[in-house]
């Protein structure tokens, strides 16, 4: 690809004090893309999107957002210029309303018709929220919270969508669900760059990914050469062979 990355980290260290946990990362992801980012746990993964949202500083390296540095930047400003997160354990505000929570996403936009658009288009896109409106936030399922997190993120209209563990404290089935979803959010033109440890499940809907190990990027290609790739396999995917059949996305 040769057009302008919307996020991209160039040779990024970043610590907690005086201990570093990222080591010289690079990574790109561009415009309508899928990309997902794997590891154990204490892996870094984590650290890397509080590095994007300016809660981690870098001490070495950049951070850009459609190619204008934003390391160094309040998280206010970064949010304000395109990156939404839905975070891990969704912390959806429980005791207010599903559309109190939604509208707190549209919060830093000034186009009101232009957002109640996208309400529109949130609601057919998770119709149980709508039936569920007023609703307070605690009273919904797990997999309820986590529509309204990933509702609430994308009123925000971002030029890129941040996931934390998205399939953390759901069950198998809401796992299915809540990846089906993220790929239908993909497909509708949302680029979204995802931490997730269910690296099957993660490569299964994903164009590219990344592999981190103890801060360190130690894998990165094609999300259906990564289900191929026999370290993977080893590590993360079971011992099992899963290029031939991954799920859910059909790779060209």
């Amino acid at each position: 690809m040769t057009e302008l990355p919307i996020l991209e980290f160039k040779n990024v260290d970043t610590y907690y004090g005086n201990i570093q946990v990222l080591y010289d990362i690079n990574l790109k992801i561009h415009k309508g893309e899928l990309v997902c980012l794997l590891g154990g746990n204490a892996s870094g993964k984590s650290t890397t999107l509080k590095t994007i949202l300016g809660v981690c500083k870098v001490k070495k390296g950049e951070v850009k957002l459609n190619g204008e540095r934003i390391d160094g930047k309040p998280t206010k400003q970064i949010i304000s210029k395109g990156v939404a997160i839905v975070p891990e354990n969704r912390r959806i505000f429980p005791r207010m309303t599903v559309l109190e929570n939604l509208e707190l996403g549209a919060y830093l936009r000034n186009d009101k018709e232009a957002v109640k658009k996208d309400m529109e288009k949130m609601f057919e896109l998770f119709p149980r929220l709508k039936e569920r409106t007023h609703q307070a936030g605690i009273t919904l399922s797990g997999g309820e919270q986590q529509m309204l997190a990933m509702g609430r993120a994308l009123l925000s209209n971002p030029d890129v969508l941040l996931m934390d563990e998205p399939s953390m404290g759901l069950s198998p089935l809401l796992v299915d669900q809540q990846f089906e979803l993220i790929q239908k959010v993909n497909q509708q033109g949302t680029t979204i760059f995802m931490v997730e440890q269910n690296a099957n499940m993660a490569l299964s809907i994903a164009d590219r990914g990344y592999v981190l190990q103890t801060g360190s990027i130690v894998l990165s290609d094609t999300a259906e050469n990564l289900l191929c790739n026999q370290m993977m396999q080893e590590a993360y995917l079971g011992g099992a062979d899963v290029c031939e059949t991954p799920v859910g996305k059909v790779f060209p």
